[in-house]
């Protein structure tokens, strides 16, 4: 898990997806062009939540989080999601 400066404001979190699959269950290899975003992720950073509302998940927390969830980002090179914690599905 990498260590990021960055710290979400009020409920968001940041996110780095997981790694696209690279083959199919069969074993067909999946070029880049047709491989799926990932919908699952480790959280890598928190907000502080909001006044009523405390965060529930916690940096390392694997997630699941929709198709079309939060903001692409680029810090130092790596890719990461920005989203509201509203936006998780599931911790798994």
């Amino acid at each position: 898990m990498a260590q990021v400066n960055v710290k979400p404001l009020a409920d968001r979190v940041l996110v780095e997806p997981a790694a696209a699959e690279q083959r199919t269950a069969g074993g067909i290899i999946i070029p880049d062009t047709a491989k799926e975003k990932p919908q699952k992720g480790t959280v890598v950073a928190i907000g502080n939540g909001k006044k009523d509302e405390p965060l529930t998940v916690k940096v390392g927390d694997q997630v699941l989080y929709g198709k079309y969830s939060g903001t692409e980002i680029n810090i130092e090179g790596k890719d990461y999601l920005i989203m509201r914690e509203s936006d998780i599905l599931a911790v798994i």
